[in-house]
This record gives structure tokens, C-alpha cells and sequence, in this order.
């Protein structure tokens, strides 16, 4: 069975290094069930080698020429667009998710590549003339130096892309620590990233567990951290990192509202509630979870919805036809499948269960499921549960809503539906929570906008990819000066150059 090893300084980690019986993971094919390759874990030692070669990888690279960094970031964009099926495929192998899913991931990985790419303009300082006689006073930005980035399952190229593409635009060196389900994809990037001309030593990638994490959490010679999962893995981290003086920016979990108000477009927001809930089988840090229907378009909403479930096509990521994959692992299927089982007894009425539909083979899949009736204090409710299962929680006014929204820990993403321009506004003003879409499910940001939650979504204060990514990933620097009358010139009638 073959072994994805891990990447260091711009190569594959030997296998003896890597293939220990005692530090190696499965990596299955959640369509099938079968496990298809094995993973190295790193250990301590390996991962301080992967953080030793971007710690000597460092000087270089932040002396390299913006010009020339923006040179790898046009080249990478080429080649992530010329083999982004063949990307694809490798997420919907280990992840599951479909084809078409896929590759919308990576182009909105591209996104953050063409931001990057425009580092010249994102890098500049400011300066001042004559703040007192004969002295000046100028900024500039640099780079914080080794940058450790651990992503989630859920996204195994979009996410390292946003970490990872503004760090180095920025001059760092990276450790990238990409979720032990699906690894390879970090890989392959890792290999675009030297192949775009990329030198050895700025992009490195370590497979591993806790292990691997607390090496990048402790080593004194990682200046800044970022990270994509669970609450209460970022809130352990950010505590961690910060505490051993690193910068860091810790996404955590959601609880994902949509409003709809009783003048909404119900066949619109239908269509918008089964799309953001059920795709990628709900592994979305932006799905909708729970749908709050204001007055009685409850009473509207729910059939529409129900009507639209039958006609989901499941199966493995690869078939065409497929709509929706399976999830990432057996276990969390399983726990998935516990919510709605257990939804009943809680006082939810269940308008479908997608633990009683049937799938041929051992793949890890699970049908949708509908919940009415959800309230606060119930497990369906109060847990992010990551799969696909859509709550429908009911109150009577506009003011309730927003109530229970603000009320909620999380603050990552929320939705209006409605046709009254001045209660999208009021909302838009009220609401608590980091994106905000008005008739749109989904509102992760263009590139040139940056993403992040509030609350316990996000532990820091710098927001990922974009804007806010340049700023974490840099330093501010302020000098001041003084000079004498020039005595020095020369001559030169070649046009200037700029590398």
C-alpha cells in the first residue's frame, strides 16, 4: 500500500524517515470504505526538520525580489488551472465530495493565488517628508519569518491556499500540517509551488496528529501560527501559541443562521436552504445549519424544502450524476446519524430522516435529513453537527430572530431572505456575526475581501486570506531619517531594471 510521505525542503521525506509502523494513519476512500494508502505521522523529530529547513530557507526567500515572488504566483496560477482535474480528483478520492465540488474549491483556492500574485501593491509602506527639518520618516512591511499552518479535512486545497499563498507572497517560509484524511492534495500543491519556481525550503509539508501540532505550537522558532477547525481545538491553540509568544489566527467552528421573513421568495429560498445545507454533505464551515422561519412562512417554507429532498442524487463523488458524496470517515457518519436519531425525543419533529435510506457497498454515506421545531437547548441546536442534517427553528417577529441569532456562541456566518430593502439594512446593522449575506446563503467573501467569523469563530484578530492575511503575515516597520547632501552619482543610460 502506498505511502504518502511528507515534504521537506523540497522533497519527498525518505521512507525509512517516515514509515514506522507506530506513526502512520489510514487514508480511506469514504465512497467505497476501502483504505487505499497509508499516511506518515511525524513526530517531534520530524517535524523540528521540517521547521529547520524553512527557518534556512528564510533569509533567501525574504530577500528575493517582490517582482520575482510574483513571478511563481503567475506561474502557479497557470498550473493549478492546467491540473486542476487532475487535483480534483485527488480531493474527491480522499475527501468524497464531488467532482464539480472539487474544483469549485479550487478555484476559489485561485482566488487567494491571483490576490498574491498582486503582492507589489499589497506590500507597500508609506512615507512622510520633513517631519521635522531635514528628517523623514518612512514604514515598510516584512515578513514574521516561519509561518506553521495546520487545515482541516473539509477543504484540502482552498484553505492551504489561503494560508499558505499569502505568507509566502508576504516573504515567509511555511510548515504546512494538512489534516491526516486527505493529505495528498497539500502535497501536490507543495510540488506545483516548486515546480512555478518556488526554492526548496519555503513551502514544506509534515503529515501528522497532536504530535505534530504541539511541535509547531512550541518550537520557538515559529514566529506565527494559523489554523482552520473545531472551536475547541482553536481555542486550545490559540491559548497554546499565544502563550509560547507566537502571532495567531485560530478559525473555529459555526452555527450557521438563514433568516426567512414572510415576504421572501419561498421557491428562492428553498432552493438556497437545501444548496447550502446538503452540499459537500454539509462539511462546511459556511453551511446553513438551521433555517429561522419568522410568523408563519414556517408553515410555507418546510414543505418546500421537504419536496426538494427526494430528488438529491447521492453516491460516490466521481459518478457524474452525483449531487452529494459521503462523508469523511465511518465515525462521523455515525455521529452524524446520532442527531437525527435522537432529534425525536428532544421535542423536534423529523420531516426526514436520512439515516433510513439505503446504500449499497461499505462507502460512508447518509441521506439528508429535515428537523422542525428545533430550540435552543437541543443537541441538534447547540452542536456544530458538520453533515447534513438542515433544523428549521420557528419565532413569531423579525426582533426574535435577531435575538436568537446574537444569543448563539458562534458568529461565523449568517443570511436574510427577504424582499424589503430596509429590514436587509436594519439586519446587515444589527446581526453579530463576521459575513452576512442578504439573499445569499453562502457568503464567503471574494479575494479581495477577507474571511472570518466572530465570537467563537474566531480566536484572534486577524481574519484568513485576502486583505487581513497580508497584515497578519507581516511585520511594521518605522524609520526614521536623517541625511547629508548627496555627494555620490554616476552615469547610467540603461533603461532600469527592476529585479
Amino acid at each position: 500500500m502506498a505511502l504518502i510521505r511528507h515534504f521537506i525542503a523540497g522533497e519527498d521525506a525518505p521512507a525509512d524517515a517516515a514509515a514506522r509502523p507506530d506513526r502512520t494513519g489510514p487514508v480511506f476512500n469514504p465512497a467505497t470504505g476501502e483504505r487505499q494508502h497509508e499516511v506518515a505521522l511525524a513526530d517531534a523529530a520530524q517535524t523540528g526538520r521540517a521547521i529547520a529547513a524553512a527557518k534556512a530557507a528564510f533569509p533567501g526567500w525574504r530577500a528575493t525580489s517582490l517582482t520575482k515572488r510574483a513571478d511563481v504566483f503567475f506561474r502557479l496560477r497557470h498550473l493549478l488551472t492546467e491540473r486542476r482535474d487532475e487535483l480534483a480528483a485527488i480531493v474527491t478520492g480522499e475527501h468524497g465530495k464531488v467532482l464539480s465540488d472539487a474544483a469549485g474549491e479550487i478555484g476559489r483556492g485561485l482566488e487567494n493565488v491571483e490576490f498574491a500574485a498582486g503582492l507589489i501593491d499589497k506590500l507597500k509602506g508609506e512615507y512622510s517628508e520633513q517631519v521635522s527639518t531635514g528628517v523623514d520618516v518612512h514604514s515598510v512591511k516584512q515578513p514574521v519569518g516561519v509561518v506553521g499552518c495546520i487545515t482541516p479535512f473539509n477543504f484540502p486545497v482552498m484553505v492551504p491556499l489561503w494560508m499558505v499563498a499569502s505568507a509566502i507572497a508576504c516573504g515567509n517560509t511555511v510548515v504546512l500540517k494538512p489534516s491526516e484524511k486527505d493529505p495528498s492534495a497539500s502535497v501536490f500543491l507543495a510540488k506545483l509551488f516548486r515546480e512555478a519556481g518556488l526554492p526548496d525550503g519555503v513551502l514544506n509539508v509534515v503529515h501528522g496528529d497532536k504530535e505534530a501540532v504541539d511541535t509547531i505550537l512550541d518550537s520557538p522558532d515559529v514566529a506565527a501560527v494559523s489554523f482552520v477547525g473545531s472551536t475547541p481545538i482553536a481555542r486550545s491553540i490559540y491559548q497554546r501559541a499565544s502563550a509560547n509568544g507566537k502571532r495567531v489566527q485560530a478559525l473555529g467552528g459555526a452555527k450557521n443562521h438563514m433568516v426567512v421573513l414572510a415576504d421572501a421568495d419561498i421557491d428562492a429560498a428553498a432552493d438556497a436552504a437545501v444548496s447550502a445545507a446538503y452540499g459537500s454533505a454539509g462539511e462546511r464551515c459556511m453551511a446553513v445549519s438551521v433555517v429561522v422561519a419568522v410568523g408563519d412562512v414556517g408553515d410555507r417554507l418546510v414543505p418546500a424544502i421537504h419536496s426538494r429532498l427526494d430528488a438529491l442524487r447521492i453516491g460516490p463523488g466521481t459518478d457524474e450524476a452525483s449531487e452529494m458524496g459521503p462523508l469523511i470517515t465511518r465515525e462521523h457518519r455515525d455521529k452524524v446519524a446520532s442527531y437525527v436519531t435522537g432529534a425525536a425525543a428532544e421535542g423536534a419533529t423529523v420531516v426526514a430522516d436520512g439515516t433510513q435510506r439505503p446504500f449499497e457497498g461499505d462507502g460512508f454515506f447518509v441521506g439528508v435529513s429535515l428537523l422542525d421545531h428545533v430550540k435552543p437547548g437541543m443537541k441538534a441546536y447547540d452542536d456544530e453537527i458538520f453533515g447534513p442534517v438542515l433544523s428549521v427553528v420557528r419565532v413569531h417577529t423579525y426582533e426574535e430572530a435577531v435575538e436568537l441569532i446574537n444569543a448563539n456562541p458562534y458568529g461565523n456566518g449568517v443570511a436574510l431572505f427577504t424582499r424589503d430593502g430596509g429590514a436587509a439594512r436594519r439586519f446587515e446593522f444589527e446581526i453579530e456575526v463576521g459575513m452576512v449575506g442578504i439573499n445569499v446563503p453562502i457568503p464567503v467573501p471574494v479575494g479581495a475581501y477577507s474571511f472570518g467569523g466572530w465570537k467563537n469563530s474566531l480566536f484572534g484578530d486577524a481574519h484568513i486570506y485576502g486583505p487581513e492575511s497580508f497584515h497578519f503575515y507581516t511585520r511594521s516597520k518605522v524609520v526614521t531619517t536623517r541625511w547629508p547632501d548627496p555627494v555620490h552619482s554616476r552615469i547610467e543610460l540603461a533603461f532600469p531594471g527592476n529585479s
